[in-house]
């Protein structure tokens, strides 16, 4: 790492989270680029150290483990015991030469794409330049992440919900290339065997994860981590929890990438979702435009690309409830060496970056998902996606009703809203009810 590139394993970052439209092959060369980059050298990090804080290492840390637990892109992390109070901690460091190399990394990128563009116009990318200039300054300001992870942790602290059982650690102190954290591991999502040995459920990992995220995407004023991957999460078995569905804990560490959804983005997608799931092709259409412009001609890779999912199977009757197989896998792949990719690169290019964003977490945490090999498939996912949605649309016809819920006239908007709202949660309860008793009875997903 003593040298230049960590802006392009960035961009392989970026392309590995949409694993559910490229092809396997391309998605798996960059998987290990979550958390198994090259390490920057002991001597570089100690180095940095002393001159961002003006103080060797030996005197903030009693211990400093010299070999890192981890190493991505950006940074690396390393075990360390705080010197005064032997406190374990976690140590994330940026890799040094990123100061040096940063600023011509990304001109080398803007460059690239902009010749691309010139040569293959079809294969405009320098949207994808456009967006790393935004927000790599923010990853590479540790204090930033700070910032966003204490917002976090806070945010989930104030809703008391123990369906999201999820743990941010405590950051201790920051400087812009140095983060320092309380210690806490896990294991991987995709450590099947980890979860199955200590009897960790699964499909119930797979709904925290889907409660977690989505409360990010719709609950108000809430923070979204926009880079939940493999290596950004990790499972901790908590057997002191007593319920077995509840023996766990989901850790989210990296929380320098996050943004703000606007209220009416929020909104809008609430409802194109709910379309989704009502297989309303007109609503989906309606609020596609709203949501991100997009018209009738450009709208079923624009659908596939929001599900991961082949449009023919989102006019099927199942929908996107149905679990991928490999025929589709196939299919999507072959449509993109057949033109589609260039029409996604273009789509992409049009949509707002907020929504490019959502694309990208939901991307992740379905892959996420499907890594689990739950029992109950996607169904349940999708189960939860849409009590988020609901309550997003449910809460603005409350707004819009406005004034005193007493008053007459409003007592019957009300109440009508509130009927439409209790109908579809109680079909939501229902069905989920169902795949329970699926699952206790050794049944596997729904099928075709």
């Amino acid at each position: 790492m003593e040298k230049n590139g960590s802006i392009f394993i960035k961009l392989g970052q970026h392309l590995s989270s949409l694993n559910y439209l490229l092809p396997n092959e391309w998605c798996d060369t960059f998987v290990p680029l979550q958390d198994k980059c090259p390490v920057s050298s002991y001597e570089s990090i100690e180095e940095m150290v002393k001159h961002d804080t003006g103080q060797d290492l030996q005197e903030h840390f009693e211990e400093f483990e010299e070999k890192p637990i981890g190493a991505a892109s950006l940074a690396q992390v390393h075990i360390a015991k705080i010197k005064g109070t032997g406190e374990k901690v976690a140590v994330k460091v940026q890799h040094p030469r990123l100061d040096e190399w940063a600023p011509l990394d990304l001109a080398l990128t803007r460059f690239t794409f902009a010749t691309l563009k010139r040569i293959f116009p079809e294969y405009d990318l320098t949207w994808l330049a456009e967006e790393m200039e935004v927000s790599l300054p923010q990853e590479l300001d540790f204090r930033r992440e700070a910032q966003n992870s204490i917002r976090a942790r806070n945010y989930f602290a104030e809703l008391h919900n123990p369906t999201l059982p999820i743990v941010i650690p405590r950051v201790i102190w920051a400087r812009r290339r140095i983060l320092v954290m309380e210690y806490i591991t896990g294991h991987r999502p995709d450590d099947l065997e980890y979860l199955d040995s200590h009897g960790v459920n699964r499909d119930e990992v797979s709904a925290a994860l889907a409660r977690i995220f989505n409360q990010m995407i719709f609950g108000a004023n809430a923070p979204l981590h926009c880079d939940p991957h493999g290596g950004n999460i990790a499972i901790r078995y908590r057997p002191n929890r007593g319920l077995r569905k509840n023996n766990f804990d989901v850790i989210l560490y990296d929380h320098g990438l996050y943004r703000d959804i606007p209220m009416d983005l929020r909104r809008g997608y609430a409802k194109m979702w709910l379309s989704v799931l009502d297989f309303d092709e007109a609503g989906m259409r309606k609020y596609a435009n709203e949501v991100a412009g997009i018209t009738d001609d450009s709208f079923p890779l624009f659908a596939s690309a929001i599900t991961g999912r082949d449009y023919s199977v989102l006019k099927s009757e199942q929908g996107v409830a149905m679990p991928r197989n490999q025929a589709e896998k196939r299919a999507i792949s072959d449509a993109m060496g057949d033109g589609l990719l260039q029409q996604l690169v273009q789509l992409l290019g049009r949509v707002p970056r907020a929504l490019l964003l959502i694309l990208k977490t939901n991307d992740l945490t379905r892959s996420l998902d499907e890594g689990l090999q739950t029992r109950q498939g996607t169904v349940r996912t999708y189960l939860i996606l849409a009590r988020y949605a609901s309550r997003t649309v449910y809460e603005e016809a409350l707004e819009s009703i406005g004034g005193s819920i007493l008053w007459p006239p409003n007592l019957g908007k009300f109440l009508v809203t509130w009927l439409q709202y209790k109908k579809r949660e109680i079909k939501l309860t229902v069905y989920e009810t169902y795949l329970d008793v699926r699952r206790l009875l050794g049944f596997g997903p729904l099928s075709v």
